[in-house]
């Protein structure tokens, strides 16, 4: 084990961030933090490092191993190059080598015993400069600063210069390559494109050291983590498996949770009906009974309700017209600023119903394409044509009309005036504004939170074409999710820019990869266009020097520039036919047993609600049957009248036995239950 938490505590105020989180780590173990917003993953990390005391609890790493943390905001000053600055990570490195040469030198000028013990030194440090890689680690810098997105020509750019993402990217550099045994990541992907994410999943794949993540990528997280630490509430839940696996147990613990949760509320509401039941019997076994009762209905643990999941902010996305089958067609499309040639000669078409994601590395004219298809900049060259009944809501966080004057409620009731209060509040809360939040003026929020308000005006547009440029950006995973959900359900037809590859693989039916100033078209999800990349770009790398594809590529359908890559098998369990034999697994000797099961356990549920209503019935008659024998008893005629008295005793005597057997009938029709 190379670090343990025990039982760290931490509030801010009133507001309690962490509330008894235990875990461990053990050597070369990949783990991930995760939560909401504000569940206090970096309050965690932060704890861990030493930068933040816990209030309680202790954060223990072993003797003897080094620890490496990347915040999420890196302050670098230096007037260093990054190369210069990465460099500076392996100087006991370079120490070693520079007094490597010093000796080599030196022995040239001695002899004797004094020779022998410089030979005896320097075979000691070219053994350690071997162990430590000391041939290999300018080639190991290169490989680090290409990896994370850095150009040759950028190694020489002073960290001054840089910008905030940049030098991230730095930090992150020479955390790396200092190797430490444990290193805690604070969403490490926030400033990489997919190119460089996909090395960095590799890289710590390969890492001989134990690694912490606290990341919104759940792709990254399904690659990386072996292990998940789930903080909810403040208190902490240890997952074994991936993200995917963690999401899948979640759901069942939570089902479960609920489950128990109902079904003891439900037990406490019938023990409550019979001790009211057995108490208006108003005879002492009954009261007694009643008593029993509540004194064990007072000894029963209640379970807490299960944290809500969201599931009442779910969104329903729904376009007000049908476009034409046609939505969109491109034809030689081109696009330059000054120098930088970013696409040519581009043909696409899309279909309606179809979800495109357009994906690419940074700064090769995705969000440009989008933004010439709603006329927010002009193409160099090309024709671009809707469809017949198109109609777009487009998203752009550069690019958004909000009234700055007006509260986040006002501005999206402005612009629907038929949405009720809850509507409003429900698709605000998926996005992470609730309770007051919601009252908040636009002025006052961050770029981010604005984008987040654009995004949630944009998902009650009733538009049949959305057009999106990276929508999960500044979103949780829980928002991530209802998004996904909805834009899954969403008959119209959506285009979008995005980094996030569990976002593409769960939403995107088709694929537009720019590179090399073109499009190549893969049919399928990211899975797909992972399985596929490799042959695609070695049939385009066969294209003539004027860009066009070449003739193993060039027949492809008319939907991109390049390839139209097999169709995919995009159809899972849920959209299989009834007549496909996955359709048929009701009709299985196991399903015929299970539905004969539910028949027979309602037909009992029917005859015990009878028997019970008959029993209620025989009582209320006898009860109120003893009741009037009362009231002839205190009729001065019948007191007078001996045989009538007899009668009478007699009557209720018989009707006491019959109500004792009655009510011990009850009791146990109202336990069969």
């Amino acid at each position: 084990m190379i670090l343990s938490c025990s039982h760290i505590s931490k509030a801010f105020g009133t507001d309690v961030v962490l509330n008894d989180v235990s875990f461990h780590i053990e050597d070369y173990e990949k783990a991930a933090v995760v939560g909401i917003n504000g569940a206090g993953k970096s309050t965690l990390l932060k704890i861990i490092v030493g930068e933040l005391a816990a209030d309680d609890g202790i954060a223990v790493l072993s003797r003897g191993k080094t620890l490496g943390y990347l915040a999420q905001q890196q302050d670098l000053t230096s007037h260093s190059t990054i190369y210069e600055e990465l460099l500076e990570v392996k100087r006991p490195v370079i120490d070693m080598e520079e007094r490597i040469r010093r000796l080599e030198i030196e022995m040239k000028h001695v002899t004797g015993p004094q020779l022998d013990a410089m030979l005896e030194t320097y075979t000691r440090l070219t053994h350690e400069f071997e162990l430590a890689e000391g041939y290999s680690y300018r080639s190991e810098i290169v490989g680090v600063l290409k990896g994370l997105g850095f150009e040759e020509e950028d190694f020489s750019q002073e960290i001054s210069t840089l910008s905030g993402g940049q030098k991230t990217r730095v930090s992150l550099g020479k955390l790396l390559l200092s190797k430490p045994d444990l290193i805690l990541l604070d969403e490490p992907t926030n400033h990489l494109d997919m190119q460089s994410i996909a090395w960095l999943e590799n890289y710590l794949l390969n890492y001989k050291g134990a690694v912490i993540i606290v990341a919104h990528d759940r792709y990254f997280l399904d690659k990386i983590a072996a292990k998940i630490i789930e903080l909810d509430g403040g208190k902490s839940m240890v997952f074994q498996g991936n993200y995917s696996a963690y999401s899948q147990k979640k759901a069942m613990l939570r089902e479960a949770q609920l489950k128990a949760y109902l079904n003891q509320q439900q037990e406490i509401r019938h023990q409550e009906e019979v001790i009211a039941k057995l108490r208006s019997f108003n005879r002492e076994k009954s009261i007694k009974r009643a008593e029993s009762r509540e004194k064990m209905l007072s000894k029963i643990e209640v379970l807490d309700k299960p944290a809500q999941i969201r599931d009442d902010m779910r969104i329903r996305l729904e376009p007000d017209t049908v476009s034409g089958e046609d939505v969109l067609d491109i034809r030689n499309l081109s696009k330059s600023f000054d120098s930088n040639h970013l696409f040519s000669h581009v043909d696409i078409d899309i279909k309606r119903g179809e979800r495109v994601a357009i994906i690419g590395d940074n700064g090769t004219g995705k969000t440009t394409l989008l933004k010439i298809i709603n006329q927010v900049i002009p193409a160099d060259s090309g024709e671009i044509t809707l469809g017949a009944r198109v109609k777009i809501a487009y998203y752009d966080q550069d690019y958004q009309v909000l009234h700055m004057e007006k509260t986040l409620f006002d501005e999206l009731q402005d612009t629907y005036p038929s949405l009720n209060n809850t509507r409003i509040r429900s698709v605000l809360a998926a996005f992470l504004f609730t309770g007051d939040d919601v009252f908040k003026r636009i002025q006052d929020l961050s770029g981010g939170e604005r984008g987040r308000v654009s995004l949630a005006k944009l998902m009650l547009a009733d538009a049949n074409f959305l057009i999106l440029d990276e929508p999960t950006n500044h979103l949780d995973i829980t928002s991530k999710e209802i998004l996904e959900d909805a834009l899954s359900s969403y008959t119209g037809t959506i285009l979008y820019v995005s980094h996030d590859r569990y976002f593409i693989n769960r939403t995107a039916t088709r694929i537009l990869e720019l590179t090399g100033r073109t499009f190549l078209n893969y049919i399928g999800n990211y899975d797909y266009y992972l399985e596929k990349r490799d042959a695609v770009n070695q049939a385009y790398l066969g294209a003539g020097e004027n860009g066009r594809p070449s003739p193993a590529v060039s027949g492809a359908p008319r939907g991109s520039l390049a390839a139209a890559v097999g169709t995919g098998n995009l159809r899972d369990a849920s959209t299989v036919p009834a007549g496909h034999p996955a359709g048929a697994a009701a009709a299985s000797p196991a399903g015929r047993q299970d539905w004969q099961a539910r028949k027979e356990e309602q037909a009992r549920q029917r005859k015990r609600q009878n028997d019970l209503k008959k029993t209620e019935d025989e009582i209320a008659a006898l009860e109120a049957e003893d009741s009037q024998l009362d009231q002839q008893l205190t009729d001065p005629e019948t007191a007078t009248d001996p045989q009538k008295l007899l009668e009478i005793h007699s009557r209720k005597e018989s009707i006491r036995e019959k109500l004792e057997i009655l009510y011990e009938k009850w009791e146990e029709l109202a336990e069969s239950e």
